[in-house]
């Protein structure tokens, strides 16, 4: 037999709607729910963190502006910390992909803190004449201050998260290019041989370029401290004062441990979500560094036999279902794979922000999605490609030399000696030869073996001469 689910009777403005007798959701929760069924994704749960601590930073600004009394207050606050903590996560059932600027979710918000104040108040759930969702819980807000805000707080609070995750792996790359700054190896360009470069060097640079990514994303990311908070439906403050506004930032800073500010203009930051599209820009930057840097960890890594077998990556998981003992560089692999979604999501991103319309953007549901679910995985994958990849690789130092040793761009060394042109007519006789391209320039005489042998010597060409 199937369970029966007890329901209860709750009305909004359209009319009575049966609600789960359990649910800390209300009416206009199970409306959206029937109206949405359309991803099956739910916000990311710092962004119920964001509202949570927003309905408590409100609540006590309304408090002790006399809107709240003491026991209602005090209900919100503890509902609000609740949601917070994630204790009821479970009660956020609406799509991401939602009616226009997060209204579902705002009120999902609003029921759930009503009802569960209501529980700890000992009222029963619905019992909205004593404690609403509109009149006391958003009391003085508005989803188009309240969702934004939201999304701007949350995403200051994982931005650094990943700053910290991101720093980590740069710190990775700089160790392992200290460990192998005396590997000598041939680089690379056009994917052909090319003047020798240390090992080391080739991992520095990978660990300069996420550092500026980092600090790109960290620059962008103080934009978001400017709130709307407080600019009501349009940006106006209909029905709240300067004192609310002002209260409910001092709040905010407590609450978060975030150092937000009141915005200078309300109304651009109702209209304009620029500032997402900023940080998502930088993290689409980060993103294609991110697919550098794993490309090349492959290349590198690839073979073992008939590769360039120059590094070896720890060993994660076999790698074929067919071929007995192959083993594939994993952790590149899905850092790539994030890479793209990242840039996938600033596509969305982009057009989202720019469909705003007058004063409002109704389009902050999937910015909001989007957005927390780039950081969260850059924050991520940068986490699992440090400690299950860069900080195990080791080099294959005497692959490396050879490559270098037997590479022909050691012969751009010889211009200054001999000449561009001879230079080049010796790395012809030595293709067509097969003779070493030391013999061929020694047989020709164009310089004695113990010139040569500083000329040609792959460390004396990985840095440039003192004078």
């Amino acid at each position: 037999m199937p369970k029966t689910i007890r329901l209860r009777t709750e009305r909004d403005s359209l009319g009575a709607k049966s609600v789960p007798a359990e649910a800390y959701y209300g009416a206009e929760t199970v409306r959206a729910v029937e109206n949405f069924p359309i991803s099956g994704l739910r916000f990311h749960p710092t962004f119920f963190w964001a509202l949570g601590a927003i309905k408590k930073a409100c609540a006590l600004a309304n408090q002790s502006r006399g809107v709240l009394d003491g026991r209602r207050a005090r209900a919100i606050i503890r509902a609000a910390e609740e949601v917070m903590v994630g204790r009821l996560n479970d009660q956020f059932v609406t799509d991401v992909l939602q009616s226009g600027a997060g209204v579902s979710c705002h009120m999902n918000v609003n029921e759930v803190i009503a009802n569960r104040a209501l529980e700890i108040l000992g009222r029963k759930k619905g019992d909205y004449e004593f404690l609403s969702p509109h009149d006391h819980v958003n009391a003085g807000q508005s989803t188009n201050d309240v969702i934004p805000t939201a999304l701007r707080v949350g995403a200051c609070r994982l931005l650094r998260e990943f700053s910290e995750s991101s720093k980590a792996l740069e710190k990775s790359f700089a160790k392992k290019a200290g460990e192998f700054r005396r590997v000598i190896k041939s680089g690379r360009t056009h994917l052909q041989d090319a003047t020798p470069i240390t090992l080391g060097q080739e991992f520095s640079g990978y660990a300069r370029q996420l550092e500026k990514g980092r600090l790109r994303a960290e620059a962008m990311g103080r934009n978001l401290f400017e709130l709307g908070i407080g600019g009501s439906a349009v940006g106006t403050g209909l029905n709240t004062t300067l004192a609310y506004r002002s209260r409910v930032i001092q709040n905010l800073r407590r609450v978060t441990g975030l150092p937000v500010k009141s915005g200078k203009n309300l109304f651009e930051l109702m209209q304009s979500d620029a500032d997402f599209a900023g940080i998502s820009g930088v993290l689409r930057a980060f993103a294609l560094s991110l697919i550098q840097v794993s490309n090349d960890l492959r290349l590198l890594s690839s073979g073992p036999k008939t590769g360039l077998a120059e590094i070896r990556l720890p060993t994660r998981q076999p790698g074929s279902s067919i071929m007995p003992g192959k083993v594939n560089p994993v952790m590149p692999e899905v850092t790539a794979q994030v890479a793209f979604q990242v840039i996938g999501n600033d596509l969305a991103i982009s057009t989202a922000v720019q469909a705003g319309q007058l004063e409002l953007n109704v389009m902050r549901p999937v910015i909001a999605h989007n957005l927390f679910q780039s950081i969260e995985i850059l924050k991520n994958v940068c986490g699992v490609l440090r400690t299950h990849c860069i900080e195990g690789i080791t080099a294959n130092a005497a692959k490396a030399k050879r490559y270098a040793e037997e590479s022909y761009g050691i012969a751009a060394a010889l211009n200054p000696h001999i000449g561009y042109a001879k230079a080049a007519e010796c790395v012809k006789e030595s293709v067509r030869t097969g003779k070493p391209l030391r013999q061929v320039v020694l047989d020709k005489k164009l310089l004695p073996k113990s010139i040569l042998d500083k000329v040609l010597s792959p460390g004396n060409l990985t840095q440039p001469k003192k004078r």
